[in-house]
């Protein structure tokens, strides 16, 4: 299964279970960190540029600029991200 961002520039693959192990009921921080762990996925979030990265997230309004400084709690926001948007166009 495929994610791009909203601005075409950030994109991820996983599987369909990879993603629901990120998307459930309650806190999935754990989970998230544990899927961006695995060889796969540590391999395309390291390719995912910090500045593309910062501004996608950015567009959300959920995170402050402090917050957004740092770009490994990014990777893990657009990781969960990644794995709703999957989640939710394949169920």
């Amino acid at each position: 299964m495929y994610y791009t961002s909203s601005c075409g520039r950030i994109e991820l693959q996983m599987t369909l279970e990879e993603a629901k192990s990120c998307t459930h009921p309650g806190p999935c921080d754990e989970d998230v960190l544990l899927l961006s762990r695995t060889r796969n996925i540590w391999r395309q979030l390291a390719k995912v540029d910090a500045a593309v990265l910062r501004e996608e997230l950015k567009q959300y309004g959920a995170w402050s600029d402090a917050e957004l400084s740092n770009h490994n709690e990014n990777l893990q926001r657009i990781l969960w991200i990644a794995a709703g948007d999957i989640v939710e166009r394949h169920v």
